[in-house]
């Protein structure tokens, strides 16, 4: 019988194969492999507990999101709500001022009409004395004239005041 490559192949490969089981490698390799799915397990086990926490903190942060778009709405309506009343109260203060200006003009108008009234009135009773002291003058003489004269415009001063 002659053996060929073949059979010297088959008959290292049948070598090396008994030299592996008695080594115990297929134990080592189904052992190591046990190691690594385990280590798989593990990883993905704490990706699923990753992926829940990262979803709870989404979820608190839309929250907080929200929260922080209804706050920003309100502070926008209380906003708009203090620009309409100060708006009001301008417009109020803006009357009630236009009021106690105008007030003040006609007191002013007022105050200026009288005035000239006082100085007509007065500038007629001077221009009244003076033509009585002249009138008087020419009628009467001496110590009656002066009498008369001083009569008539202490009348006239009673009339003025």
């Amino acid at each position: 019988m002659v053996f060929d490559e073949t059979f010297w192949v088959m008959v290292a490969f049948a070598i090396l194969m008994g030299i592996l089981v008695w080594a115990k490698v297929p134990g080592l390799i189904a052992k190591a492999l046990d190691q690594r799915a385990d280590k798989i397990r593990a990883d993905l086990a704490q990706a699923a507990t990753l992926r829940a926490e990262a979803q709870a903190l989404h979820a608190e942060y839309q929250q907080k999101q929200q929260a922080a778009l209804a706050e920003a709405e309100a502070i926008v309506a209380a906003a708009e709500a203090d620009v309409k009343r100060m708006a009001a109260q301008a417009e109020v203060d803006l009357a009630a001022s236009i009021t106690r200006r105008k007030a003040q003009a006609e007191a002013k108008i007022a105050q200026a009409e009288a005035a000239a009234i006082q100085e007509v009135r007065n500038a007629a009773v001077d221009i009244a004395v003076e033509a009585a002291r002249v009138i008087l003058t020419r009628q009467l003489s001496g110590s009656a004239a002066e009498a008369a004269n001083d009569k008539a415009i202490a009348d006239a001063r009673a009339l003025i005041n």
